[in-house]
């Protein structure tokens, strides 16, 4: 027989298990395209002494950090990562470039895995194929990319723009500036800093005006932000380095 005080302690989530956060987040509440103005995004507001939830929207920001304090922002631009290709079956495929090691090679996450093993070959565009090189302990691929054209240039003029798997869209023109912060200038990372894309220059400007100071790092996004945790213990999932 369990009392009263057990069968609650047993309902608590102490936040030390994976499954704690599960919830359900229906498919129709992700947006798939951003709003027509990064700072009308929706802002929920948590005030810590009352616990009280606004809901407000991104611009509001400007009047809730306080003069004096610091905004710290990532100025890392996303690069057209994604290449999309062809096997020599005909067959599509996928590489993801994740960072450069010199050379002309990169480390690379690749689809099919199961196909694009040591030896095989990708051809991207007439004149760009990437060769797969090895496969690394956790799994990604090294690989070679042969261009005629200087190496950014081929990457930037048949790369994608590596949209985050929620949306479930191809990438289009426009993503090449809105999926980009306002303040980002050195290209490195294959995901943004998403809490950054709500921030317009006039919204910097006020909050400069009010006496926020502004600070910069440099900090390239890798593909681990957007890989699931697929163990129980959080402290055992293997994590990607940035």
């Amino acid at each position: 027989m369990k009392l009263a005080s057990d069968l609650n302690r047993s309902n608590v989530r102490d936040g030390s298990r994976t499954s704690d956060y599960d919830f359900d987040l229906p498919g129709d509440r992700i947006a798939q395209r951003p709003a027509e103005r990064r700072d009308a995004s929706r802002l929920m507001v948590v005030h810590r002494d009352s616990g009280v939830i606004e809901h407000r929207v991104f611009a509001d920001v400007a009047t809730l950090i306080e003069p004096r304090d610091v905004l710290v922002v990532n100025r890392t631009r996303v690069m057209r990562a994604r290449l999309l290709g062809n096997r020599p079956s005909g067959a599509p495929a996928e590489i993801l470039l994740l960072k450069p090691l010199g050379g002309g090679r990169y480390e690379a996450m690749v689809s099919p895995g199961g196909k694009l093993k040591p030896g095989r070959r990708v051809t991207i565009a007439p004149g760009f194929d990437v060769e797969i090189l090895e496969v690394t302990e956790r799994r990604t691929r090294i690989v070679r990319l042969e261009t005629a054209l200087p190496l950014d240039e081929a990457i930037e003029r048949y790369g994608h723009i590596p949209l985050p798997p929620y949306i479930e869209r191809a990438d289009t023109a426009s993503d090449s500036e809105r999926y980009q912060t306002v303040f980002a200038r050195e290209s490195g990372s294959v995901a943004a800093p998403t809490a950054g894309l709500h921030f317009t220059p006039e919204l910097l400007d006020r909050l400069g005006s009010r006496g926020v100071a502004r600070a910069e790092v440099l900090l390239h996004v890798g593909a681990g932000t957007f890989k699931p945790v697929e163990v129980e213990d959080p402290a055992q999932h293997a994590m990607h380095s940035e």
